[in-house]
């Protein structure tokens, strides 16, 4: 079979072994005779594969007892506008949320809790191109604020926080969609935590959504039902009927991770990924990477050419060699390498050998 190692940033690769058995249990999911696909999802088959699911999560990322797993739909965006409906409820309104703003979904979320809530932009680095996050000292929080929102980790900048921050008493909200499970971190800083399946877990369609049990029952009068998170956790996620296929593919890679080793080990993968290619971006101006060291991402690998006449040379070549989605995103340009749980490090070889052949073929 042809091996073809896809750099994309979402939907992403998803490990061969998952699609493999999902493959094999497409039409007869362990002899029931149907397919998860056409299960209904309060029968007896799903709500198994829906407890199992929340169970391997829960344990992967070891998530304390007073935190509840929704499984959810619309993604990262709709979560916008879910988070602050249901946040800013227990505080007297008009409420205010800290922003901290590294790059392109910061300002989605930032965009979106406009029409909620009153916005404080704590730290921006848009001065400086979104290449680095502000350090900690220099943000200007609100005392009172009903929530402090990062986005742990920019796909299209390639920024990472490398820390996480301490916003003393007022809840931190997390959007984790691009590297949720790649490293270990404490949930019990958290208060929210939220991430779309289809980088690191599964398929389009799933939301994860972690959230500390004070955090439930503020929903606005104005939030949907069907987005109420006491209404979803009260209702085991079936408050309305849930992207059933993906959390099923979903299930299957976390069973996959805990076979890898866990969290952990994962991320021993991903800092030997990452360090290959920026050990060879660090070493050539034939190509370029802006972001500090210190905030450069696990995930997300942009760089650019340093003569931008050869990028369609470069994607044209790369994939003649089976490496597939290197385009960088629409509003940067240049290339983008997304090296989530899912690419094995011999991928990321293939990465940088064909970058240098092409380093000695064009520079």
């Amino acid at each position: 079979m042809k091996r073809v190692y896809n750099f994309s940033p979402g939907p992403a690769a998803i490990a061969p072994e998952v699609i493999q058995q999902a493959a094999d249990e497409m039409t007869n999911w362990r002899g029931c005779g149907l397919s998860v696909m056409e299960m209904s999802h309060r029968g007896r088959e799903f709500t198994e594969i829906l407890k199992t699911t929340k169970d391997d999560l829960r344990s992967l990322m070891s998530i304390p007892d007073n935190y509840k797993i929704l499984l959810m739909q619309g993604g990262a965006i709709a979560e916008n506008a879910i988070v602050p409906m249901n946040l800013i409820g227990h505080k007297s309104q008009p409420a205010t949320i800290d922003f901290v703003n590294t790059g392109h979904w910061s300002v989605k979320s930032i965009e979106e809790a406009h029409k909620y809530a009153k916005v404080n932009i704590a730290a921006s680095s848009e001065d400086s191109g979104f290449h680095h996050v502000p350090a900690r000292d220099t943000w200007k929080l609100t005392p009172d604020a009903a929530y402090v929102h990062i986005c742990t980790n920019e796909t299209i900048g390639g920024v990472e926080f490398d820390f996480t921050p301490d916003v003393g008493n007022v809840p931190l909200v997390a959007d984790m969609s691009s590297n949720i499970l790649s490293r270990e971190m404490d949930v019990s800083k958290y208060a929210v935590i939220y991430a779309g399946a289809q980088k690191n877990i599964g398929p389009a369609g799933l939301t994860i959504v972690i959230v500390r049990d004070d955090m439930l029952g503020h929903a606005l009068p104005i939030c949907p039902s069907a987005f109420d998170w006491k209404l979803v956790d009260e209702h085991d996620s079936m408050f309305n009927t849930p992207p059933t296929y993906p959390i099923y593919i979903a299930g299957l890679t976390f069973q996959w991770m805990k076979r890898q080793g866990g969290v952990a080990a994962m991320e021993k993968v991903n800092i030997a990924k990452a360090k290959l290619i920026y050990d060879y971006l660090n070493s050539t101006d034939f190509y370029i990477n802006k972001v500090p060291a210190a905030n450069r991402s696990r995930m997300n690998v942009p760089f650019f050419l340093k003569d931008e006449t050869l990028n369609s040379k470069f994607i044209a070549e790369a994939e003649q060699n089976d490496l597939v989605q290197l385009k960088g995103h629409s509003s940067v340009g240049g290339m983008r390498a997304s090296i989530y749980n899912a690419m094995p490090l011999e991928g990321v070889q293939a990465l940088v050998a064909f970058m240098k052949d092409f380093e000695k073929k064009y520079g």
